[in-house]
This record gives structure tokens, sequence and C-alpha cells, in this order.
């Protein structure tokens, strides 16, 4: 007889910001609140979660004393109801870093790399949403099957809240302002 899997109540209820904000570290990782429902974020692979790693390193190394680079941490896009996104790397001002939750306007840039299970959701989906809350800066990192990641950049159009396509990047990325940055991303 298999195991039955008992769900937590709380997934089956909508989450307001004050009870979000109660919960520990441990008790959001893993998880996204999208219009006030818990959201189970499919485990990331160690290529993944490597990749990330290197932009977001490169990416605070290139940002200088008044920006910084994490992986990682929750973003509040709206407070009724709770959107609460994890992007893969986020940059936002150095100066916020104490500040919680942090708000899109303290966000420059937002980077999902694309695994299986999140095609979809990183595709459409969080990038209306990214849009919509005036981050001005979406990078999309697709793990091609040669090894060799695509970046497909994105820059915010403020009159319309909708992306337009920035460049579109292979193996090394050499990205202009607002990063002056290189990143060798062949070497995975």
């Amino acid at each position: 007889m298999p195991a039955e899997m008992v769900v937590p109540a709380w997934m089956h209820t909508q989450i307001s910001a004050e009870q979000y904000d109660s919960w520990s570290e441990e008790q959001c990782a893993g998880i996204e609140i999208v219009d006030g429902m818990v959201v189970v974020c499919p485990s990331d692979s160690k290529r993944h979660n490597r990749l990330a790693r290197l932009l977001a390193n490169a990416l605070g190394a290139a940002a200088g004393p008044d920006w910084n680079a994490d992986t990682d941490f929750d973003v509040r896009l709206q407070d009724v109801p709770l959107t609460n996104r994890r992007p893969d790397v986020t940059v936002y001002r150095a100066e916020t870093i104490d500040l919680t939750p942090t708000r899109p306007e303290h966000v420059l840039l937002v980077v999902e790399v694309v695994s299986p299970g999140s095609e979809t959701t990183d595709r459409i989906v969080k990038v209306d949403q990214y849009a919509k809350a005036g981050i001005p800066f979406y990078w999309r990192v697709e793990q091609a099957a040669t090894g060799v990641p695509i970046v497909y950049t994105y820059v915010l159009d403020p009159a319309t809240r909708a992306y337009r396509d920035g460049e579109m990047f292979t193996g090394t990325v050499k990205a202009t302002a607002p990063f002056p940055i290189t990143v060798d991303l062949g070497v995975l």
C-alpha cells in the first residue's frame, strides 16, 4: 500500500504578507507565493545552482559598491494578494540589504535560469510579473543541450510596463551599461 502524503493545511489557504513574514527562513526555502498561494519550486540541479552563482559573483563584481548581487532570496512583488518570487539572481541596491522585504524599487535586475519544470513560469509568467512590478532588467538563461548557456536580456519599457528584447548571448556574455561585464558561461 503506497504511503499517502499529508499536505500541510497552509498549502490550501491564501497566505497573507503578515503570515509569510512570520515564517522562518527554513519554512520559506523552496517556495514562492503567487496570488497568496504557496507554490513549491522544483529542486535545482547542481549545474543550475553553479550557473546562478557564477552570474551572481560576476554581476556583484561588476556592479560596484552601490549594488549587491545575490542568489535565493525573496522579492516582494505585491502585498495583496501576496506575490513573493525568488529569482535565481537578484541585483539590488546595496543600502537596502537589511530592508525586509526586498521591493521591486530596490531591484535593478532579476535573472532566471530555466530548468526542466520551470520553462513556462520562467519564459512567460515571471516575465510579466517582473515587468508589471517595474523591475528595469530581466535576463533569462537557457541551459542549451550543448552545455553552453544562452542568455536572453530584456529591458523594461516604463510606459507600457512590458519588456522589450535586448541582446542575446551565448558562451561569453559581454554586457554594457548598466553592467560592464564579461562572463564566460562556457566554463561550467
